[in-house]
């Protein structure tokens, strides 16, 4: 998995993110699967960068943890 901190679409705001808790709403909208829980922090993030920006993920988050960082070509 990629858990590292580089520019992948997809931030989460890993202290709003409730994954931890049970939470699986991004993970379970994403229609790529890209998005996982990080076994090590409990915590959702990208597993490899093939993000369509379809925003389902970001809209809905229960907590707004989630934010999609759309390139500006594609806006």
């Amino acid at each position: 998995m990629a858990f590292n901190p580089i520019d992948f679409p997809v931030k989460v705001n890993l202290d709003a993110c409730i994954a931890d808790k049970g939470c699986t709403v991004c993970v379970d909208v994403c229609p790529l699967d890209v998005l996982a829980i990080d076994p090590a922090t409990g915590k959702a993030g990208m597993k490899y960068d093939e993000c369509w920006y379809c925003l389902p993920c970001e809209k809905d988050c229960p907590t707004q943890a989630i934010t999609v960082n759309i390139p500006y070509l594609l806006r």
